[in-house]
């Protein structure tokens, strides 16, 4: 684990949790080190350290971040990395906001102030300094071109490099998690599929996304993610032939895909089952209607 691999000379990535890219370029700085850019940080305070000794003895030198999404295991280490390093951090849009203010991700997911139960550095990751990437693309350096991956998150994103690896985020699961787990996080359905969409009419050497191997043809996972996504929605469609409240649904959700539900996972899949109903809404599957102080959903 945090073991530095170098598909590419100017892409690399360290094998951990959640994979880290490296985008390495010709410029030099004023020792003679290459000029690179890490793309995402690890999980925590940990994980930015094994990340930074990943590095150590590679005749590099970092000179920024930039953030795919401000998920905890992305964000984690960023502190820590851009303070001892003296760099900056960048993030798209909202990610930007959410790395300065991770309190913002709990409370999102839980719908309210979090408990403390939630308040930890699975879902919460360490305050970081961070500016908006989208405002400030002067600060990618050249060969390294950004790639809206909208959908798993607000304003997630992904990076292309010269060359031609893309680095995919969260856009997409490993075949093995989706059976573990079933229910990947989602934000945004329709855009989540949009994104899958237009994935799979890329065309790369190598794709690397954070949470399945790399790999030269990308196609037949992100149909398997895609696929997941339809057989969810038609399953929650088939719960919701009986009108039922929200929290029913969710519970239902777990008990058909053997999940087992703890605060964590409540949160996690809670807020994906309410994302799909919102989009089941949108496209006509299904309909909310208020009755007796309760939001009833139903399928249509």
């Amino acid at each position: 684990m945090y073991e530095l691999i170098k598909p590419a000379p100017h892409s690399w990535y360290i094998e951990s949790p959640t994979k880290i890219g490296i985008y390495v370029s010709d410029e030099t700085d004023e020792n003679g080190k290459r000029k690179a850019y890490l793309i995402d940080t690890g999980n925590d305070k940990d994980g930015g350290k094994k990340v930074l000794r990943a590095l150590e003895g590679e005749n590099i030198a970092i000179q920024s971040v930039f953030i795919t999404h401000s998920n905890a295991d992305h964000v984690g280490g960023c502190r820590i990395i851009t303070n001892r390093l003296g760099i900056k951090a960048y993030a798209p849009g909202i990610e930007a906001c959410i790395t300065e203010h991770p309190i913002m991700e709990t409370s999102y997911l839980y719908g309210g102030y979090p408990p403390k139960d939630l308040r930890h550095k699975f879902l919460m990751a360490q305050q970081c300094g961070c500016e908006d990437l989208e405002k400030n693309l002067d600060a990618l350096p050249a060969g390294l071109e950004m790639i809206p991956l909208h959908g798993h998150y607000f304003d997630m994103v992904g990076f292309r490099t010269c060359d031609d690896v893309v680095y995919l985020a969260d856009c997409l699961s490993s075949r093995e998690n989706i059976e573990k787990y079933a229910i990947w996080v989602v934000y945004n359905v329709e855009d989540f599929l949009s994104t899958l969409d237009a994935v799979m009419k890329m065309d790369a050497k190598l794709f690397i996304p954070s949470h399945a191997a790399p790999a030269e043809d990308i196609r037949p996972l992100a149909q398997f993610n895609v696929d997941t996504v339809r057989e969810i929605a038609d399953a929650i469609c088939d719960i919701i032939k009986e009108p039922m409240i929200s929290d029913e649904i969710i519970r239902l959700v777990f008990k058909k895909y053997g999940l087992e539900m703890n605060f964590e996972q409540y949160v996690l899949v809670g807020s994906t089952v309410r994302s799909y109903l919102s989009w089941l809404r949108d496209t006509g599957r299904a309909e909310a209607e208020v009755s007796d102080c309760r939001l009833i959903w139903h399928a249509i």
